[in-house]
């Protein structure tokens, strides 16, 4: 087994760079996909290790950073959760439009690493946690910023169902949908869209509409 560092494999397989639509932010991102999915499956070979999805810089995640940085006053002065944030991409701009804290939460190790480097290097303080809180109330938590989530149906139906007894409780809910299947066909508001360039190597086009929408309490 290969003992190697979160931290030292996040920075040895990827670029610091940006992306067109939101050039204000670095990230520590894979330039070819292949390679790092090799990497990261023979390298390491740990077993069971989920895909290097922080590694990408995902339609729906850059959605909501573009809007959390077009309108700060959504964001300014509250508490700010990024779920199943990657590359906490949604967090540091929510740090960048003056939240008062973020966290940016994921269960892969690896992204929690590129979190905290991906924070560091654009100069503002992120919580990366390390948990599944799917299920459980989020006390303190003013506003939930969701990237891409609703791309396989249980984890879809399991997350929105959460999330909607979260925004019952008052808490901003905004979720990315770049044309995913399983996003809910009610229940939404919408609050922003943005054409998103993207791969070829990721995606079925060269770019993706993507929606922003408030998760409303009821469907």
């Amino acid at each position: 087994m290969n003992n190697i560092a979160p931290l030292d494999f996040v920075r040895d397989n990827t670029t610091v760079t940006t992306t067109p639509l939101i050039p204000e932010i670095q990230l520590h991102l894979a330039t070819e996909v292949t390679p790092l999915w090799q990497a990261t499956e023979e390298t390491l070979s740990q077993g069971n290790l989920p895909p290097p999805y922080w590694a990408f810089a995902w339609p729906g995640g850059q959605a909501v950073a573009r809007l959390v940085l077009d309108r700060p006053e959504l964001v300014a002065g509250r508490s700010v959760l990024d779920f199943a944030a990657g590359t906490g991409v949604a967090a540091i701009a929510a740090m960048k439009s003056g939240a008062a804290r973020a966290q940016a939460c994921d269960i892969d190790r690896f992204a929690l690493a590129a979190i905290g480097l991906n924070a560091g290097i654009n100069g503002v303080e992120v919580k990366a946690v390390s948990a599944d809180l799917v299920g459980r109330p989020l006390p303190g938590i003013d506003v939930v910023l969701a990237g891409d989530v609703c791309y396989e149906r249980p984890m879809a139906e399991r997350v929105t169902a959460w999330l909607r007894a979260v925004a019952a409780t008052g808490t901003i809910v905004l979720m990315g949908d770049p044309g995913r299947a399983y996003v809910p066909k009610s229940g939404l508001e919408k609050v922003g869209s943005y054409t998103v360039p993207t791969s070829l190597e990721l995606e079925d086009r060269t770019s993706r509409e993507t929606v922003i929408w408030r998760l409303l309490p009821e469907a």
